[in-house]
């Protein structure tokens, strides 16, 4: 496939990004999940690491409960597009899936410069891969891969430089935005973004911050967390988590769906929850950190929004208590919205939000032994129906689980003028 005219400008004249040549990713046509969705996440190594993959089926499952989509994810490294191509039937599509995200180029780019049959490949095999999910009627995100960072890997087979690999797998993001355009899918701009993201992360934390990973080619959990928000944003979610809005001369209180108020008097706003906001830790510049990946875009702006709008009194600024955490904000923050998500770190959704990750961590992870171990391991060699049917009643009660730690969260918010 022939690389086409790049059509949006960079960002600076910077020689970070001189070489490339980008084409305009499309913009998602409105949201793309529906309840009951059955998500297949899919991708090589990067993806087998489930860290953007839980990130996703974490956020899903706490950020828009209503919808009860099922996740499942499908690493699987070293794959190139062809490998998925040729097990995706065995492993994927046996479980109906209802839309799926696919993160291929890493391997299919070959660690070296661009050529012509390189892309040519790549091509011909997301093609068959994107048809093949339509055919079943699975929505398709068509994920680009992502960047390699600016040191030379230790591995034998590189060639090239840095900036070199990177033009290669910003050829293979110009082919996924052409093939998604072609039929007419989705398109996750993971490249883009991350190579945004890493400019950033340069500029703000040293050139010994590693967004793409130790290796270059491996995140960490910042690198991750902007997979994430590439393949949420292509998804279209919403992003509003809840709006809790106090009138203080009212002396009364509001809260959106997903909240019910328990009760507001005195400064003290009690709700239950059974929707949560997306809740990380972590240094902000290190690369190991998903808050460190939450500073390089804009995920909690765009993603992650619990506001907190207060309105009335005669105070110049008000202490916000949730928490064990106290913040302090003018009158007009207030009035225009505080994002709790952003703004308070560790909160009273923290303990129950990390009880659902782990569990999604764990199904996950089993999910990884069930279809590389037993689907093409002995097992499935020998009996694959009898093998998907014991691993599914393995996996069950992983899924149970994660249903189980979801659970409401009552807490009060305190407003003190001051």
């Amino acid at each position: 496939m022939a690389l086409a005219q790049p059509t949006i400008l960079k960002p600076n004249d910077d020689p970070y990004f001189d070489g490339l040549y980008l084409l305009q990713a499309p913009q998602p046509k409105g949201p793309v999940l529906r309840p009951g969705d059955r998500l297949a996440i899919c991708g090589d190594s990067i993806t087998e690491q489930r860290m953007y993959s839980r990130i996703m089926e974490t956020y899903l499952t706490v950020t828009l409960p209503e919808l009860s989509i099922s996740t499942r994810q499908y690493g699987w490294s070293g794959e190139q597009a062809s490998g998925f191509l040729h097990r995706m039937t065995n492993d994927v599509l046996r479980f109906d899936p209802t839309v799926a995200t696919t993160c291929y180029g890493m391997n299919d780019h070959r660690y070296r410069p661009y050529e012509p049959a390189i892309g040519q490949a790549y091509a011909s095999n997301m093609t068959d891969i994107v048809e093949a999910f339509n055919s079943v009627g699975a929505r398709v995100i068509a994920g680009a891969p992502g960047c390699m960072g600016m040191q030379n890997p230790s591995w034998n087979f590189i060639q090239g430089t840095p900036k070199e690999r990177n033009i290669s797998l910003c050829a293979l993001r110009d082919i996924d935005i052409e093939i998604a355009q072609a039929e007419h899918t989705g398109f996750a701009d993971v490249f883009w973004d991350m190579y945004l993201a890493q400019y950033s992360a340069l500029q703000r934390y040293g050139t010994n911050y590693t967004l793409a990973g130790k290796d270059s080619v491996h995140p960490g959990w910042a690198g991750h967390l902007v997979m994430a928000y590439a393949f949420l944003k292509a998804l279209d979610v919403p992003g509003d988590i809840g709006t809790f809005t106090v009138n203080l001369d009212a002396n009364k209180a509001t809260v959106s769906k997903g909240h019910q108020l328990i009760s507001f008097r005195g400064g003290e706003l009690t709700v239950e929850s059974t929707r949560y906001p997306f809740c990380a830790t972590g240094e902000v510049d290190k690369a190991d950190s998903i808050r460190s990946g939450m500073s390089l875009v804009p995920f909690n702006q765009d993603l992650n929004r619990l506001m907190l709008v207060v309105k009335g009194g005669k105070a110049a600024n008000c202490q916000i208590t949730w928490g064990a955490t106290r913040r302090t904000y003018s009158a007009k923050q207030l009035a225009g919205g505080v994002n709790l998500a952003a703004e308070f770190e560790v909160n009273p959704f923290s303990s129950a939000f990390k009880a659902v990750d782990e569990a999604v961590a764990r199904k996950q992870e089993f999910e990884t032994t069930q279809i590389k171990k037993l689907f093409h391991g002995e097992a499935g060699k020998a009996d694959m129906e009898n093998t998907v049917a014991d691993s599914e009643r393995d996996r069950a009660p992983l899924v149970a689980a994660i249903k189980e730690a979801f659970v409401p969260v009552t807490y009060t918010l305190t407003i003190t003028p001051q």
